[in-house]
């Protein structure tokens, strides 16, 4: 027959306390060099037997996973950049936009972190993307000479597209007006038309009717126009070689070097 022997309430931990206060007055004991390694001993133990629980049950992945290099996402859109960040371990992070002379809009300018640079998993890498060419205002070139007018264009970062004339009371060949107006942005290197000045309509367009293309241009000549283009159409209003209709009519007012247009009996 076994006999359990009876243990009174709290005498376990009675008993470690017991052993506790025996290992102090040990420890109490000893030299005092001995006593500091002993310290030290059990300091060292702890912190690494709590660095160890934390590492593998607490914080595990944190703590032991490998780093990731960052990818080169520059230059690939928005959203090929966000992907190739996931599929690493990472993460897209704040978003700003700037201008670029090249890039198109939507695309990578600026990572940061840059590629290459080793980071921990789920990092965020913010990114910078363009918004295209930052655009140029069209100068306001009214009361230039046309020469100066096509430079201040180009100096501007644009081009001229065609130089277009118009009767204006202003002297020949100032610009009167551009088409985009003054203040229009455009992208770099984009056309622009001057509007300009072949001055006042002052000079009256004379009768035509009747005479031939070469007298016509003589005539034409002496009050300050200039012979447009000719065109032949059958007609029995007018001996064949003579001009039947011109354009701007007769006695209509002109500005000088204005083109008359005729039209030739056949």
């Amino acid at each position: 027959m076994r006999f359990r022997r009876h243990v009174p309430r709290g005498f376990y931990w009675t008993a470690k306390l017991e052993k506790l206060t025996a290992g102090i007055a040990r420890l109490r004991g000893l030299p005092t060099g001995q006593r500091l390694l002993v310290l030290l001993a059990a300091f060292f133990v702890t912190f690494f037997g709590g660095y160890l629980v934390a590492a593998l049950v607490v914080f595990p992945s944190p703590i032991f996973a490998s780093a990731s290099a960052v990818p080169r996402v520059l230059g690939m859109t928005r959203q090929d950049a966000e992907r190739a960040l996931t599929e690493v371990g990472l993460a897209a992070g704040e978003l700003d936009e700037t201008t670029h002379p090249t890039l198109p809009r939507g695309a990578v300018v600026w990572q940061d972190p840059p590629p290459g640079v080793a980071v921990s998993p789920r990092a965020a890498v913010n990114l910078t993307v363009s918004i295209g060419p930052q655009r140029v205002p069209v100068p306001d070139l009214t009361g230039y000479d046309a020469t100066l007018a096509g430079q201040l264009i180009l100096a501007a970062g644009l081009r001229i597209r065609s130089i277009d004339s118009t009767q204006a009371p202003v002297p020949r060949g100032v610009v009167v007006n551009t088409r985009p107006p003054a203040g229009s942005t455009l992208l770099p290197g984009s056309g622009v038309t001057l509007v300009v000045s072949v001055g006042a309509p002052t000079i009256t367009v004379p009768d035509l009717t009747g005479l031939t293309p070469d007298d016509a241009a003589a005539v034409l000549e002496l009050v300050g126009l200039t012979l447009g283009t000719s065109m032949r159409r059958t007609s029995n209003a007018g001996d064949p070689g003579s001009i039947i209709e011109q354009a701007p009519g007769p006695g209509t007012l002109s500005a000088p070097g204005t083109a008359v247009n005729i039209t030739v009996a056949r």
